[in-house]
């Protein structure tokens, strides 16, 4: 019953830094399939400029998040809050995701490892036929390049099984089971193609926002080798913000010209190569961290059984660790 539950949802909250709707950072964002939401993207898009924290949901929870990040001022007026389908597991219509739930996010955010898997706005996520959800990877690199990090973190609610890639492996179809069914076709029953994943990338190199865009961009790579194409129904929204280049409008009224730090174009392959591999990555890091899901309806996802998963790899002579 709507409004009843079971509840399989929730909201993850990313504060890229102290301040940040005073001290805004510079971002920029990529489409790959615009089926989907993240709101304020005009405003960093015309701007330049990230100016919020970044939150990630349900579908039908955007609306709340958003009004909350506003009543708890972790926005000049323009939260991002992004968002992807969680109704085959969740009572998405009921929109459990209340202030309180933000707070408690916003709270608890802290710097170190994440939580992956089934939490958060990863709740009831589903990833290539599997249960999926929340992921994050990171990559340092090297010293001739700089020794910048780059973290992503996914939202990974998309693709279908038996396109499923580990490493270029077919893993999909060599573990093949029930395709959930098209989480829209209660809605739209003419629409084909599979759901979302939203991708956050965050570095400390000191790129500018066209920069940033073209960091964004690359996340598709890493969701085309995990099996990922951008479907009809697919929302596949990436944001980059770097964390260099702080404190440029400290004096709002100043005039003069400021001074900011940036990368050359032409030293960017090796964040365009982090970001790719990053992505892939923590799309896997979210399906191997998420556990079998049992919600509405009765509805089951399993999670991918990773005894199996690395017998196919070795199958496909895969040194694993």
């Amino acid at each position: 019953m709507v409004g009843q539950g079971p509840v399989r949802t929730g909201v993850t909250v990313i504060i890229p830094g102290e301040n940040v709707a005073r001290d805004p950072m510079f971002a920029g964002y990529h489409v790959l399939n615009g089926c989907g939401e993240m709101t304020g993207l005009a405003w960093v898009g015309e701007s330049g400029m990230l100016s919020s924290v970044i939150a990630t949901t349900s579908t039908f929870s955007v609306g709340a998040v958003h009004e909350a990040l506003l009543a708890y001022e972790a926005s000049f007026g323009l939260p991002v809050v992004a968002e992807t389908w969680d109704g085959w597991l969740n009572d998405i219509k009921g929109m459990h995701v209340r202030r309180e739930h933000v707070r408690a996010a916003l709270d608890a955010a802290a710097s170190g490892p994440v939580q992956e898997g089934c939490v958060g706005g990863g709740t009831g996520m589903i990833c290539h036929g599997f249960k999926g959800g929340i992921g994050t990877a990171s990559r340092i690199l090297p010293n001739a390049s700089g020794r910048w990090t780059v973290g992503v973190l996914v939202q990974a609610n998309q693709g279908e099984r038996g396109l499923l890639r580990v490493n270029g492996v077919p893993v999909g179809k060599e573990i093949p089971g029930r395709d959930v069914p098209e989480p829209y076709a209660s809605f739209f029953p003419t629409l084909t193609g599979t759901s979302s994943i939203i991708v956050v990338i965050a570095t400390d190199a000191p790129i500018l926002p066209h920069q940033c865009r073209r960091l964004a961009q690359r996340a598709s790579i890493g969701v085309g080798r995990a099996g990922g194409l951008g479907e009809n129904t697919s929302g596949d929204i990436f944001l980059a913000f770097s964390t260099a280049n702080r404190g440029l409008y400290g004096l709002p009224d100043k005039r003069d010209p400021i001074a900011v730090s940036a990368l050359p174009d032409h030293a960017l392959d090796a964040l365009f190569e982090s970001v790719a591999d990053a992505t892939e990555e923590a799309i896997l890091n979210a399906l191997c961290a998420a556990t079998t899901t049992t919600g509405v309806d009765g509805h089951t996802v399993e999670a991918i059984p990773l005894d199996r998963l690395l017998e196919v790899m070795r199958s496909y002579g895969q040194k694993l660790d």
